[in-house]
Parts: C-alpha cells; structure tokens; sequence
C-alpha cells in the first residue's frame, strides 16, 4: 500500500481547518437555537438544573390558573355581598316607609246612641287583637264611651271614641285599625253594619267587614310594603344563588358546608380555605312577612303592628352587621391570594431567568465568534495555500 506524505506543514493547517470547521459548526447551532446548551451531551450539570427549573415553573404556571379562578371565586362573593347590603337597605327603607305609614279609623255613627235597659258586651278588634268593652245596663252615652276608651286604650290605640256636637252620635278617631268582631257589636253603638267577610278585616275574630259609617287608612298601604319587602327577601336569595364563579358558590345556602381550597406551591404545603357562609334571608335571620288578611291575630303580614315593625328593623340592622363582616373576610382572603397570585408569577419569572442563564446563548457573543471563524478560516486557507508552495516548485521543474 502506498499513502499520500504530507509535510508537517500542511498537516498542522490541515488540523487548524479542521478546528475552525468544528467552531462555527457550534457557533452556527448556537445562533440558530439560541441555545449553549441544547442537549445533556453539551453540558450535563447545567442541563438537567435548567430543566428542573423549568418543570418547576410549569407547575407554578399550572398552579396561576387555580389562583386565578380562587381570585375570580372571592370576587363574585364579594359583588353579591355588596349587591344584596343594597338590597337589604331597601328592605330596611320598605320598613322604615310602614312605620312611618299611620294607621286611622276615623267616622261618625249614621244612627244615635240607644241607651240599652240591660248591660252591654262590645267585642273590638284592635289592629288585630281582641279587646272587650262591657256597657253596664242604662249606660249613657258617656258611659258607653268610657268603656270603649278603656278597652282599646290598653292595646295602645288610646282614647279613640268620643261623641259628636250634638252628644248623641259617637265618634270613632283612632290611631289604629279599630273594627268590631259583629255585626250587632256595630249597631248597639249606632254604628252601619258592615257587610259579612268584606272590608279590612285582620283578626281570627271578626266576621264583619268594616262598617260603611268608618274610614280605614294606612292598613292597605301597609300591606302593599309588606309584599314589596318579602319580593326583597326573595331577590336576596335568587341574587345569593346567583352569586357563583366555575360552579363553585361561596354565599348559597349550602355555603356552610362549601369551602374554597386554594393551593400556593406544587406540593399543597402552602394554601388557603376559605369558608362559605350564608348570605341568604334565612341565612341572614330575616324572614318573609306571613299571616296575611285573616291569617294572624295580630295582622303582622301587613306590617300592622308598629313593634313588629321595629322588629324586622332590627333584623335588618343586624343582617347589615353579619354582610358587613362577612365582606371583610372576603376582602381579607381575597388580599392574601391576591399577594399569593403576585408572587408566584415573579417566582416563576425567577426560575424561568435561571433557566435561560444556564442554557441560552449570548447571541451577540456567538454572532462575533463567528465572525472571527470566518475570518480564522479564511487565513487558514491562506495558510495551506503557502504550505503547498514548495511542492509546486517541483511540479514546475518536472515538465
């Protein structure tokens, strides 16, 4: 066998070449990946680090989701605690507007008075509750009438029956529904029956509408506010069902029971609970206003008595105490995940950094390098080109 003989010269600038090839063929690789280190080959320590930085930051981004919607689930809590305290300060104006709704039976017997030779029984009803006025036998008008003053007076409607100028008719001016349970209880006192099962009536007693001689007011406006406040209640429910982000309710009726589970790191070492409550009308100890005409002794369906009344206001009063408190909970929570939210995405912009430090190229760096190979090259050639002189020499001398 026989081989080509290189001199030493042209062997080293063959080597040389060969190096520079190998060089931009890196730097070429950088530049195109934008990598140093594309592969475990190129440097192992530096590779399965990056890596495992950059696993960590696709769980952190996974985790960013979950944040996210914990944040959107506080949010729509937060409006609709908001949205039913509105609510609920038209309930509480609804009950204010009924207490300040006076209630008057006010007119003049058609007929006068007619002494009775035997006593008398009176069976009233004062907005709603029963009242009992005995006229002893041969009373008088004045007697009859004192009689009816004591008997409404103990249930708060105070001296409501008087006489008339002539001092033969009575008169009935009262701060309250005034009604009698009878006809007969009308007409002893000169007063029109009232036509059976019509008219105001509010008590489990009276079996006769008011009688046409007496004007009832502030019972039926009363009543209206009464409907308009339990419309209310029910808005603050449905707006409580309403109130959901991804399937998940924190003020329904089951709240009590459904938690929010936010988790902060890959491993749920780091969380938060927060709990559900009950923003609902039975939740919030408010309740529709029942016993409407007939159906309650003391007419609380139509906001009849003044103390239920300022009852329910109470209530309300104490429902805006309960929505105040349960909104700076949520505010607090939603604060915390909020900071959480912030942190994890600076944290994942860290590690994303590292990563990149410990495999992305300088692009500028290799972009001069690879001009100088080009160059290197170049000269390279040059080189072997002159090497090669010698060898030309001879050729020449040979023809």
């Amino acid at each position: 066998m026989s081989g080509v003989s290189l001199t030493a010269a042209t062997r080293q600038n063959l080597l040389s070449l060969q190096d520079t090839a190998s060089l931009s063929s890196t730097t070429q690789n950088r530049l195109s990946t934008g990598k140093k280190v594309s592969s475990a080959l190129d440097n192992p320590v530096n590779f399965f680090t990056a890596q495992s930085l950059s696993n960590r930051s696709s769980d952190l981004g996974t985790l960013l989701d979950s944040i996210s919607n914990g944040v959107q689930t506080i949010q729509a809590a937060n409006q609709g605690l908001t949205s039913i305290q509105k609510l609920v300060d038209s309930a509480k104006s609804t009950a204010n507007q009924a207490l300040a709704t006076q209630i008057t039976t006010r007119g003049t017997a058609k007929n006068q008075y007619s002494v009775s030779a035997s006593s008398t029984t009176i069976n009233l009803e004062v907005n709603g509750t029963a009242a009992t006025a005995t006229i002893p036998a041969s009373g008088t008008i004045d007697a009859a009438i004192t009689a009816l003053n004591t008997a409404v007076n103990t249930k708060g409607a105070g001296n409501a029956f008087s006489k008339d100028s002539t001092g033969t008719k009575i008169v009935l001016n009262g701060s309250a529904d005034i009604e009698f349970s009878a006809a007969a209880d009308q007409t002893n006192l000169g007063f029109t029956s009232g036509v059976a099962n019509s008219g105001p009536q509010y008590g489990a007693v009276s079996t006769v509408g008011q009688s046409s001689d007496l004007t009832v007011t502030g019972v039926k406006e009363r009543a209206a506010l009464a409907k308009q406040y339990n419309s209310l209640l029910t808005q603050i429910d449905q707006l409580a069902k309403d109130a959901s982000f991804n399937g998940t309710n924190l003020l329904s009726s089951s709240a009590a029971t459904n938690k929010l589970h936010i988790a902060f790191n890959e491993k749920d070492t780091s969380n938060l609970d927060v709990q559900g409550v009950d923003a609902t009308s039975g939740g919030l100890l408010l309740t529709q206003i029942t016993g409407n005409s007939g159906a309650s002794s003391n007419g609380q369906g139509n906001f009849l008595i003044d103390d239920d009344v300022k009852t329910t206001l109470t209530s309300l009063t104490n429902a805006s105490s309960t929505l105040r408190s349960q909104a700076s909970t949520f505010g607090s929570n939603l604060s915390v995940v909020q900071n959480r939210q912030d942190f994890t995405k600076n944290l994942q912009n860290v590690l994303d950094t590292g990563a990149s430090k410990l495999t992305d190229a300088d692009l500028n760096e290799e972009a001069a390098n690879s001009q100088a190979l080009s160059t290197r090259q170049s000269l390279g050639i040059s080189a072997l080109s002159l090497a090669n002189t010698a060898q030309q020499g001879i050729l020449q001398l040979l023809r």
